[in-house]
């Protein structure tokens, strides 16, 4: 990943939140990503464990941290292991962490080599009345293949039986919903370098392109302002292809008179991005696209108006729901009676509206935290409402990056261009706004 620095204040505040909402004599046990084979002797690249990353900065493969805040010997209350650097392996792979590199990162002073961690984990065992497990619980992040945290998790049920096992992800979820001031500024830098790709899109977008040259140039922006790349698979979507929530093929024209839905954003530091914009291939919405755009420009003002302190992600997206219920009869997709005989079941809107209107951003394009929690200052979602009507070869989304404040919220991406006009005149100039 690209260097963004980080004060080891960051980390070591991190941990001191996690200690305090620890039981007595509880061990963390917490594992890195594995490293993944794509094919051959080729690995995908190396994305870190974002809990591990949140408590000690380290982006390096089969890391291990260990935590055990009410250990008598301070030394051994926070425990780093790290790879031993190998003459061989970093003339294939490049630099490996030092210990006094990883000491300066994550602000530990106890760092060890991984060959120690057995040896290590003894002591801290004997000790310990009760051990947090770093296991993934939210459904999506479930692997296929059990991974690293969850093997070696098996392994210690195993080796130690008697002793009570703790669930470490609520726990995570609460300390990270919350965002520092630190988080908040890479999340906003994220944003900017995502603007900064949107407005070249918007100078050079022409009709006959195809939607990975499209790809490219985003990805060219976001590698040269210092992201790491993106935040999750692009998605660029031209006419029918953005009817398709998770379209990723990315390899059709763009064609004159469609529209062009693209859903990208920058990962900088580790932290995400997410924005939606939509724009006329041509440089120029037709009365049909115009209405349908700002009819969804509405209601995401609309949804963004109800983000604050209090609300709930769910209430939101119940009133945005009942909203486009209004829009959707204004479009002639459906009429007042219509809604008035819905099903519960099978309600109108889906039809033309079958995605949430927010989750929570950070670490995760899909961040840790709870869609019923009361929202609180210092938490970051995504606003992004849309319409998709296969029929009229159109679908339209439009997202924007809220952070919760005492007063309301902040829009972090108030800065890129959004309003009908604006998109026609900055695609029309052929310059960036």
């Amino acid at each position: 990943m690209k260097s963004v620095h980080f004060p080891s204040s960051f980390f070591i505040q991190n941990r001191e939140r996690l200690s305090h909402a620890l039981k007595p004599r509880s061990l963390v046990i917490m594992h890195a990503n594995d490293e993944m084979n794509r094919s051959a002797d080729q690995d995908f690249p190396y994305r870190q464990n974002s809990d591990l990353f949140y408590l000690c900065g380290i982006n390096q493969e089969k890391t291990i941290l260990l935590m055990a805040p009410d250990y008598p010997d301070e030394s051994l209350k926070e425990i780093l292991l790290i790879r031993k650097p190998d003459t061989k392996l970093e003339t294939w792979e490049g630099h490996k962490l030092t210990v006094a590199e990883s000491q300066a990162i994550s602000g530990i002073k106890t760092v060890r080599f991984i060959e120690e961690y057995e040896s290590t984990l003894a002591s801290l065992i004997m000790f310990s009345h009760g051990i947090y497990l770093n296991l993934p619980e939210l459904l999506k992040s479930i692997p296929e293949l059990p991974n690293r945290n969850l093997r070696y998790a098996n392994e210690l049920k195993v080796k130690f039986p008697a002793h009570h096992y703790d669930r470490l992800a609520p726990i995570m979820r609460d300390l990270r919903t919350i965002k520092s001031e630190t988080e908040i500024a890479l999340i906003r830098e994220a944003c900017n370098i995502t603007n900064a790709a949107f407005n070249n899109v918007l100078k050079t977008l022409k009709p006959g392109m195809m939607e990975y040259e499209v790809e490219a140039g985003i990805t060219y922006e976001f590698i040269k302002s210092g992201a790491r790349g993106h935040a999750y698979p692009p998605i660029i979507a031209s006419g029918i292809n953005a009817c398709s929530l998770h379209y990723t093929h990315n390899n059709n024209t763009c064609n004159d008179g469609d529209l062009l839905l693209m859903d990208f954003g920058a990962e900088y530091g580790n932290y995400a991005a997410d924005c939606s914009r939509t724009i006329p291939v041509n440089g120029k919405f037709s009365p049909r696209q115009k209405e349908l755009y700002q009819s969804v420009l509405d209601v995401l003002k609309y949804a963004c108006s109800l983000m604050r302190p209090g609300n709930t992600i769910n209430k939101i997206h119940s009133e945005v729901c009942r909203k486009f219920g209004q829009e959707h009869i204004k479009l002639g997709l459906y009429t007042a009676d219509d809604l008035n005989a819905e099903s519960k079941e099978n309600p109108l809107y889906l039809k033309y509206y079958m995605h949430g209107t927010s989750h929570f951003l950070g670490l995760d394009v899909h961040d840790v935290g709870s869609k019923d929690a009361g929202l609180r200052p210092g938490m970051v979602l995504t606003c992004e409402p849309g319409i998709y009507i296969p029929d009229e070869n159109t679908g339209i989304r439009i997202e924007n990056n809220i952070l919760i404040t005492r007063d309301g919220n902040v829009d972090l991406m108030k800065d890129i261009p959004i309003e009908i006009n604006d998109l026609e005149n900055l695609m029309a100039s052929g310059v960036p706004g």
